[in-house]
């Protein structure tokens, strides 16, 4: 208990100046009994010391004291264990901004919204008006093979070229699910990407689109999201309601709103699980009934 009193006193001498807020409202046991271990263990208590401390009554009523605020010193470094047996390394825990503004304030978060075929075509005439061969070709293969960002920017010139034609079907592995996925490739995005392998093959570089600073082979996610929503802002729609996501999903619910086969779309997006793909084309109650409506025995 001397080391629960010598505890006690140091938080009473660090409330006074220089703190930084942690907790404001004291509402249930759980809540002060977890801070309590936390506390303890930051102070050098043992164990067995933090659990005479957490049961003793005087604890609980100097929890009870009439302020409202428990602050704690910023030089005091919390410090909270990983893994459920806390054997893991520490990790400083950072005192709580309460003026700090949230990073989605104000900001649209959320399922992206897939482009509709007009949209598709206004894009799609604006690069061939201005000889963009490169974003034209970026733009015809991201609706084509329904790849992630990630996927889309790495693609190789072997991944969809034999010698100098370009394949009608590429398979790629891709990254986040370590899974091969298999994309079609249009007349179309053919046509582009044969217009624009002459420059590539006059730099040498094994990817697909490269990225024109050194440090990096190819172009990053950041630079075909800043694509994605120049395209967008180009025929007047809402930035914040596309992204890179919607490019992926363009295709994928066009394929379902035609044929309702989530089995094909579930392998056209390379999902492991079909309830994954009924997340991310948001089929609602409605939509199936749709397709129900639409069959008659």
């Amino acid at each position: 208990m001397d080391s629960f009193v010598e505890a006690q006193n140091s938080l009473e001498s660090m409330s006074d100046g220089g703190c930084a807020t942690l907790f404001e409202t004291w509402q249930s046991h759980t809540v002060r009994f977890s801070f309590i271990s936390v506390v303890m263990k930051s102070l050098g208590l043992k164990p067995i010391e933090a659990q005479n401390a957490r049961r003793s009554s005087a604890w609980v009523s100097y929890l009870r004291q009439p302020w409202s605020v428990l602050a704690i010193n910023d030089s005091l470094a919390i410090e909270r264990r990983g893994g459920r047996g806390g054997g893991g390394p520490p990790m400083p825990v950072r005192p709580v901004d309460r003026g700090q503004r949230p990073w989605n304030k104000g900001l649209l978060i959320g399922q992206k919204k897939p482009l509709e075929p007009k949209h598709v075509w206004s894009i799609r005439v604006r690069p061939e008006i201005a000889r963009s061969r490169r974003d034209l070709a970026i733009f015809n293969l991201a609706i084509d093979s329904k790849l992630r960002a990630c996927d889309l920017v790495k693609l190789r010139l072997d991944d969809i070229c034999s010698g100098t034609n370009v394949r009608h079907r590429a398979t790629i592995v891709q990254k986040k699910t370590g899974r091969p996925v298999q994309f079609e490739i249009t007349e179309q995005s053919r046509g582009s990407v044969e217009a624009w392998l002459p420059r590539l093959r006059a730099t040498g570089t094994r990817y697909l689109f490269p990225s024109r600073p050194h440090a990096s082979p190819h172009i990053s996610t950041r630079q075909y999201a800043r694509l994605v929503h120049r395209w967008v802002e180009s025929i007047g729609l809402e930035s914040s309601s596309y992204g890179t996501h919607s490019m992926r999903r363009t295709k994928a619910a066009q394929i379902y709103r035609k044929t309702g086969n989530l089995r094909a779309v579930q392998l056209l997006l390379g999902h492991t699980k079909l309830e994954s793909t009924v997340r991310y084309l948001g089929i609602e109650v409605d939509d199936a009934l749709n397709i129900a409506e639409q069959i008659e025995l």
